[in-house]
């Protein structure tokens, strides 16, 4: 990944994060809008919104993390190569 590959990654981030935001808003909305509590529908968005909940939490930032790290070391390295030519 190159510096200039960093904005289409940030907007990958943000859209990725975008997409969780909405769908457990949604899910959310969803359960109580239909009237569905108390039933085995409510049972199963709330599971869904339990187990999308950690990859907002979680995930997210160490996925950015990580990528920010290789970003910096391909640049440190890279610098220390391109003096050699």
């Amino acid at each position: 990944m190159d510096v200039g590959d960093l904005y289409n990654f940030v907007l990958l981030v943000v859209l990725i994060g975008m997409l969780l935001g909405v769908g457990l808003v949604v899910l959310g909305n969803f359960g109580s809008a239909t009237g569905v509590v108390g039933t085995g529908g409510q049972v199963v968005i709330n599971n869904t919104i339990i187990a999308l909940a950690p990859i907002a939490a979680t995930w997210m930032p160490l996925i950015v993390t990580v990528s920010v790290l290789a970003i910096i070391l391909k640049l440190v390295i890279g610098s220390f190569g391109a003096g050699q030519r």
